[in-house]
């Protein structure tokens, strides 16, 4: 392989004004046709084969039109009144603001109008849930499912719900313009002294972060590079190949909207992926090169050699990230699916503008590229082997004692990763909002009104088909009297029976929160009582709502780790096996990243979950997709890492030198790269931290967690150390291996002597 792209970074280099023009002229192409082709990203949360789809189908036989409600596109609006402290809603002044608020939705034009709106007040009276009704020896059991908090036994009558249906089709069509003019509606009766909230979809703000992880990550890239580089030019090189392949990937997503239907927040994990890969690999590129125009006799020979060189290592760096990423498709989780794809578009993007674009980009800043000079800054070239650098001193350290950096370095991995013991997982739900937000003070009031398991309300749907008719009401009143045994059931509304009499609906309300594991418990309970009732009455049920759709969200995607972890990491296995020639380095790899993983899920779990430090506002568990997209992401990375700094080491065995001095001369070399290519990294994902969302926050201290974990402590203390106790063995393999395993020489060898290179107009360039 060091062959053809030895020959292919010549090329580029010496045909520069072809190549440039080449990608403008591609680069314009694929902006047309995007633009004249791309048809609109549709959103689809939707998972298949979930237990909750059980209670979709019955809905749908026997309630026809009501799951349309518990859809992942749904549009859903509640609004939550509560009266000022030491009132009560049903106060005449505070009534009358209520029924305003019903009047002015009744003439919202995105409300749905088949049905006029009710006051819950109205409804709540109707019911017989008013004072004068207390005493009935049925009132708790009939008032239970009241949209008043008639059975709050301090503040009754405080709060009320009002479920607004909505006309708009799906989620993703809800404006800000409507969400305005939903949360308009309720101003007068704000200024009546109420506290209206409003919650569901039809509040929830679209779009993800906001982009400044994107130019944090390319602002401290730049100044990365600039020490690592010590010129300001050659700094701006990698930011420019960030900048093209980043723009070929998202329009390369744009135009297969003509093609498939494709989420919009596929282009979210390709931003990100795309500018973090970029940049790495034009910066291992380019100081290969630098290294090389020491030792070579021309700019084009050394950009050859660079790039058949380095770029070989990222190649396979690149195909780990793309295996990894294209492996999320293993789950089945479609929006995963697709986030996986984006990423991995934009990583195979990341490779062809490093091994084409780049080398161009070298010849055309000829002789200017390391010019001018930054003072005080890259004066010590680790490329330089007469010079000694901090990562040359630090290799020496980890040669002499390596196993007490070997013991050293597990340890702390393993301090960190005790408390991933107790980790918990769920979708962000309304409690994960900030606080200032409507959804998260709607989800506080509703819980002081109503207590916090009506957050979270069980839709359980019954199909009596099979039951004989006189046996239903004793079927039903089994079923209702089963779900109360619960413990952690607070109470049972229902059942509402359908026209056909043949299904009818309970709704449970759990003690606890949609994302309590004893909620998640219950919903498991309840399923598993079915065949006990089927047995005994014929009937059938299924359990949905939030909460169970989320326990059933979080069984899905724990249940895909295994086996998507087992297929990756084989994939990656082979791959690295035919990179570095070795069954112990590729193995190696593979343990050292279960340890980074094991370290990052637990300092994640201490923070975020379990509030040390006091470092979030609101502590919860960690979103359900955290685990998987982190495995997916840092795998690949981790494996960049590996490529990086052992193909090095590995390159100065191949030449020669012994097991001790080669990774200390590899270390040397490949040492700053790495610790530049990590600190691009965490500053990127780091930045998501300045994001409001929880989920968000959590999702870029784990990744800027993993990074570091992985790059500073098992790629740059326990993978040398152990190279150093194993010596030679490491590069062990079976001969019978050795014989069917491709070459890819991507240490160089087949390159052969550095010779001077055949150019109409060489170009002197110094470093």
């Amino acid at each position: 392989m060091s062959v053809y792209l030895y020959r292919l970074g010549k090329f580029a280099f010496r045909r520069k004004w072809i190549v440039l023009p080449v990608w403008l002229l591609l680069l314009v192409g694929l902006g047309v046709l995007s633009s004249t082709i791309a048809q609109p990203m549709e959103d689809d949360f939707n998972i298949p084969n979930l237990p909750s789809e059980r209670a979709t189908q019955i809905m749908d036989e026997h309630f026809p039109g009501m799951s349309d409600a518990f859809a992942f596109d749904a549009v859903t609006g509640t609004y939550v009144i509560a009266a000022p402290e030491g009132s009560k809603l049903t106060d005449q002044q505070y009534r009358a603001a209520v029924d305003g608020l019903v009047t002015e939705l009744n003439a919202l034009g995105i409300v749905d109008h088949k049905e006029p709106l009710t006051s819950p007040l109205v409804t709540a009276a109707d019911q017989g849930c008013l004072v004068a009704n207390r005493a009935g020896p049925t009132y708790l059991e009939d008032c239970s499912g009241a949209p008043l908090n008639v059975l709050n036994e301090t503040h009754p009558d405080s709060v009320a719900l009002l479920d607004v249906p909505f006309s708009i089709e799906k989620w993703q069509d809800v404006t800000a313009a409507d969400r305005d003019e939903a949360n308009a509606a309720a101003d007068a009766a704000r200024a009546a002294g109420l506290d209206v909230q409003l919650t569901g979809s039809i509040a929830q703000e679209g779009g993800g972060p906001g982009g400044s992880a994107e130019l944090i990550g390319m602002g401290v890239a730049f100044i990365v590079m600039i020490i690592a580089f010590g010129a300001l030019l050659a700094a701006v090189v990698p930011i420019i190949t960030a900048i093209v392949g980043l723009a070929a990937a998202t329009m390369l997503i744009t135009v297969g909207t003509s093609i498939t239907t494709i989420p919009s927040f596929t282009t979210f994990l390709a931003t990100m992926v795309g500018i973090a890969l970029s940049i790495d690999y034009a910066l291992f590129i380019v100081s290969r090169y630098k290294h090389e125009l020491t030792v070579c006799d021309t700019p084009e020979e050394a950009a050859g050699r660079a790039v058949g060189t380095a770029g070989s290592a990222v190649v396979f760096a690149g195909l780990t990230v793309f295996i990894a990423l294209c492996g999320l498709s293993i789950i089945g989780v479609s929006f995963m699916t697709w986030m996986g794809l984006g990423g991995a578009i934009a990583a195979l993007m990341a490779v062809v503008v490093a091994l084409t674009l780049m080398p161009a980009l070298l010849g055309a800043f000829g002789r200017f590229l390391f010019r001018p000079k930054v003072p005080f800054v890259g004066n010590v070239d680790p490329e330089d082997d007469t010079q000694r650098t901090v990562g040359q001193r630090i290799a020496e350290t980890i040669a002499r004692r390596p196993a007490v950096a070997l013991i050293g370095a597990v340890a702390i991995l393993g301090l960190f990763a005790i408390p991933a013991v107790g980790l918990q997982i769920g979708l962000p739900g309304d409690e994960s909002m900030p606080a200032d937000s409507s959804i998260r003070q709607a989800y506080e009031l509703r819980t002081e009104g109503f207590g916090e398991g009506t957050n979270g309300v069980l839709q359980i749907a019954a199909d009596l088909s099979e039951v004989p008719e006189d046996q239903r009401d004793d079927a039903l009143s089994a079923l209702r009297t089963k779900l109360e045994s619960f413990d952690e059931m607070d109470y049972v509304v229902g059942p509402t029976r359908s026209d056909d009499g043949a299904g009818a609906l309970f709704q449970g309300v759990p003690e606890s929160g949609p994302n309590n594991q004893d909620t998640k418990d219950l919903v498991k309970d309840v399923r598993a009582e079915e065949a006990a009732l089927t047995e005994q009455f014929g009937i059938e049920y299924g359990v949905t709502g939030t909460t169970a759709i989320f326990a059933d969200v979080d069984g899905k995607l724990l249940g895909s780790i295994v086996p998507y972890l087992t297929i990756v990491a084989i994939a990656a296995f082979l791959l690295l096996i035919a990179v570095f020639r070795s069954i112990i380095v590729p193995l190696l790899g593979a343990l050292g990243f279960l340890l980074s993983m094991a370290a990052t899920f637990g300092a994640t779990v201490l923070i975020f979950q379990d509030g040390v430090f006091d470092l979030v506002e609101d502590p919860h568990p960690l979103v359900t997709f955290l685990p998987i997209m982190l495995i997916g992401l840092v795998f690949g990375l981790a494996m960049d890492y590996q490529v990086f700094l052992v193909t090095r080491i590995r390159e100065e065995h191949v030449h020669g030198y012994p097991a001790k001095e080669a990774m200390i001369r590899g270390y040397h070399h490949g040492a700053r790269v790495v610790t530049a290519a990590a600190i691009i990294m965490i500053s990127v994902f780091s930045a998501f931290l300045l994001e409001s969302d929880t989920a968000a926050k959590s999702m870029g201290f784990a990744l800027a967690a993993g990074v570091f974990f992985d790059a500073f402590i098992v790629r740059m203390v326990i993978v040398p150390a152990v190279l150093v106790l194993i010596g030679d063995r490491a590069w062990w393999m079976p001969r019978w291996l050795d014989r069917i395993v491709p070459n890819m020489d991507i240490e160089g060898e087949k390159l052969g002597p550095r010779k001077s290179a055949q150019v109409a107009e060489p170009v002197s360039v110094q470093g």
